[in-house]
């Protein structure tokens, strides 16, 4: 359990055994605590069938009884506002990078598109059936993996063929107002204080989403560097791979 679109996978999968009361992430040391009722055997079999590497670290009985959190009208509209922001980004860096001939910028479009299928993921979370999460996830993972099969492609015949060096100052430019984006978006999910394991989850990838940024706008400066379109190919690619990947996941683990 590495990323916050596994978390959703999870809870997916546990969501319809009534014995669960409530489930505590802690997605930096890869655990999962279970508050439920009866025995555990059937909640370890379902986990163990998604190929993560579960391991039953500890089992006891606990004297508090689990309440349902009283905060979900605040998370949905915390959730709504970063889903909007990382959305506005998506269409924003799209447009761009195709008029400034940047795969940079169209992969981090991509990657803003993720990060509003997660927390729209996230969203479900919240409240939601079982058959709402699975729809959202496998057509999330089917949608990032033909976009990122397509930035390969374009990637490939960019690389062929004689193309325009990118406008170094369109992918410094957007690649900065995303980055505000985000940190925007991290700064009201800190705000929120939230100890659900969905909103800490948010955090990560949203962190991780900065350093994506950042490195845009090293490959702008270096192609106003070395006039090539080459360092703008190299972060399209890992950007596209990095999408790929996590798409696969999601597709593998949503069908479990």
């Amino acid at each position: 359990m590495d990323c916050p679109s596994e978390e959703q996978i999870i809870r997916m999968k546990l969501d319809d055994l009534p014995d669960i009361q409530a489930l505590d992430f802690d997605i930096g040391n890869r655990q999962l605590t279970v508050f439920h009722t009866g025995h555990h055997e059937q909640i370890f079999q379902r986990l163990n069938s998604l190929q993560l590497d579960t391991s039953l670290l500890n089992s006891e009985a606990s004297e508090n009884q689990i309440s349902p959190p009283e905060n979900t009208r605040q998370e949905r509209k915390l959730l709504g506002q970063v889903l909007a922001i990382n959305f506005f980004f998506f269409v924003v860096e799209l447009f761009m990078g195709i008029f400034s001939h940047s795969m940079g910028l169209l992969a981090d479009s991509l990657d803003m598109l993720a990060d509003s299928l997660v927390y729209g993921l996230a969203l479900v979370a919240v409240g939601g059936s079982l058959i709402q999460k699975r729809k959202i996830a496998t057509a999330a993972g089917y949608l990032q993996v033909t976009l990122a099969l397509l930035g390969f492609i374009e990637v490939i015949r960019r690389f062929t063929g004689l193309e325009p060096v990118p406008d170094f100052q369109a992918m410094i430019m957007i690649s900065f107002l995303a980055l505000i984006g985000n940190a925007l978006c991290l700064y009201l999910l800190q705000k929120s204080k939230s100890q659900e394991a969905h909103m800490k989850a948010s955090m990560i990838f949203t962190s991780n989403d900065v350093i994506v940024n950042v490195g845009v706008i090293l490959a702008g400066g270096l192609v106003y560097l070395t006039q090539s379109k080459y360092p703008d190919l190299v972060i399209g690619t890992i950007v596209f791979f990095i999408v790929g990947t996590g798409a696969l996941r999601i597709l593998k683990l949503s069908n479990k």
